[in-house]
C-alpha cells in the first residue's frame, strides 16, 4: 500500500527549515565576500551565494501557494483578505522599521545614497533602478519581487477559482515560466545591450536584468507547481517521494552544472537560461526535503530551525550590521579582513536579527491573530505553513 504523506506527516517540515537557513547563509556569506573586506582564505564557491535568493523565491511560492491551497481544499475556496492580513503583519513592520533606520540614521547604510522613499513604500526599488547612484539597500529588491507575487498571485487564484478555471491553472503556470525567456532575451536585445558602457555593465545588468520583477518568476513560479503537485495530486507525489535523498542529490547536481557554465554574471547564457534552471534545481530540492523518504525530512536541527527563524530580519539587516562592525571594530584595531572580525560580523548580525524578531516580529504577529478567526490546526497539519506566514 502507498504511504499517505498528506495523513502521515509531522506538524513541521523541517527539511524546509534547514533550506531556509541555507538560504540565509549563502546570501549572507555572498555580501560579505562582495561587499566588504573579508580573509583571503574565502572560497571562491560563495560567490554563488547570490542564488540563495533564488531559494528563497521557490520556498515562498511552495509556501505561500500550499497555504491557499490547503485553504482551497478545506473550504472550496480561499479568504483574500486574511491573506492580506497575514502578508501585512508578517512582513511590512519589520520592513518598515528598516527603511526608518536608513532614512533616519546615515551611518546605518552601507553606501553613500538612497533610492527615494516612495519607491521603498510602494515596493518599486526593483524596477527602473539606478544601481550606479542609489545602491543602498538594494537588497530589497527581491522583498519588491516576493510583494508583487503576494499581490498577483492571490488574485489570480481568486479569479481562476471563481470562474471555475482553476483545474487549468497549470497552463498559466506553464506560460508565464516560458514568457520568462522571451521577455529576459528582449530586455537582452533591447534595452541591456543598447544602454550598457564598460564603465556601468554589471550595475545596468543588475538593474535592467537582475532586478525586474517581470524577469525572476521562475523560481517562484517552480515552488506553485510544487505546491500543486503536493495538495492536488497526492498519489503522484507519493510516488515520487520515495526517492526524496535521490531528488535532493538530483537537484544539487543541476546546481552544479549551473555553477560551472551559467554562474557568471552578464552573459546571454545566465540571463536567459540560468535563472529558471536555478529554479528547477533548488524546485526539486525542495521536492526532496517534503519528501519522507529525504534526510532533510527526518532531520530536526534548533540550529537550522533558530537560523530559519531569524532569516527574513537578517536578510534586512545584515548587510548594514556588518557596515557598521567593521566601521566600529576597525578603529578599535581589529582588521576588517580578519578572521576575528568575520566571527563578530556574523555573531552581531545574528544577534541584531534576533532582538528585531522578538520586539518586533514576535509581537506583530500575536497581534496578527487578533484580527484572524481561530485556525484549524489539524487541517493545517498537511503541510504546515503558519512558521513561514
Amino acid at each position: 500500500m502507498t504511504k499517505n504523506l498528506h495523513s502521515a506527516a509531522p506538524n513541521k517540515l523541517f527539511g524546509l527549515d534547514h533550506l531556509r537557513a541555507l538560504a540565509i547563509i549563502m546570501v549572507l556569506f555572498f555580501h560579505y565576500m562582495r561587499f566588504y573586506s573579508h580573509p583571503a582564505w574565502f572560497p571562491k564557491v560563495f560567490d554563488f551565494g547570490w542564488t540563495g535568493v533564488d531559494l528563497f523565491f521557490v520556498l515562498s511560492g511552495f509556501l505561500i501557494a500550499s497555504q491557499l491551497f490547503t485553504q482551497i481544499k478545506k473550504q472550496g475556496t480561499f479568504s483574500i483578505k486574511e491573506f492580506y492580513i497575514k502578508r501585512f503583519f508578517r512582513i511590512l513592520p519589520v520592513y518598515f522599521v528598516v527603511v526608518a533606520l536608513y532614512f533616519v540614521f546615515p551611518f546605518f547604510r552601507e553606501k553613500e545614497a538612497l533610492p527615494p522613499l516612495w519607491k521603498f513604500i510602494t515596493f518599486t526599488q526593483n524596477l527602473g533602478a539606478n544601481s550606479t547612484d542609489f545602491a543602498t539597500f538594494s537588497h530589497a529588491w527581491s522583498l519588491c519581487v516576493e510583494e508583487h507575487f503576494y499581490l498577483f498571485f492571490s488574485l489570480l487564484l481568486l479569479f481562476f477559482k471563481s470562474s471555475n478555471f482553476i483545474h487549468k491553472s497549470y497552463l498559466i503556470l506553464l506560460l508565464l515560466f516560458f514568457a520568462g525567456f522571451v521577455i529576459r532575451y528582449y530586455c537582452w536585445y533591447n534595452i541591456y545591450l543598447p544602454g550598457k558602457t564598460e564603465q556601468n555593465s554589471l550595475r545596468f545588468w543588475v538593474d535592467t536584468i537582475y532586478y525586474p520583477t517581470y524577469n525572476r518568476l521562475d523560481g517562484l513560479l517552480a515552488g506553485v507547481a510544487i505546491a500543486a503537485l503536493y495538495n492536488f495530486m497526492p498519489a503522484a507525489f507519493n510516488k515520487i517521494s520515495k526517492y526524496g535523498n535521490l531528488l535532493i542529490a538530483a537537484g544539487i547536481g543541476i546546481l552544479v552544472v549551473v555553477y560551472f557554465f551559467l554562474a557568471e554574471f552578464e552573459t546571454f547564457s545566465t540571463s536567459i537560461f540560468g535563472f529558471p534552471l536555478i529554479a528547477i534545481g533548488y524546485g526539486i530540492m525542495i521536492t526532496g526535503a517534503v519528501s519522507h523518504s529525504c534526510f532533510l525530512f527526518k532531520w530536526q536541527s534548533k540550529f537550522t530551525s533558530f537560523i530559519a527563524a531569524l532569516s527574513y530580519a537578517l536578510y534586512l539587516s545584515h548587510k548594514s550590521v556588518i557596515h557598521m562592525v567593521q566601521e566600529i571594530f576597525s578603529n578599535w584595531g581589529i582588521e576588517k579582513e580578519s578572521n576575528l572580525m568575520l566571527f563578530i560580523c556574523l555573531l552581531l548580525s545574528i544577534t541584531a536579527a534576533w532582538i528585531i524578531n522578538i520586539t518586533i516580529e514576535k509581537p506583530f504577529m500575536k497581534m496578527r491573530d487578533k484580527f484572524l478567526n481561530p485556525i484549524d490546526r489539524n487541517a493545517l497539519q498537511k503541510v504546515v505553513v503558519n512558521k513561514f506566514n
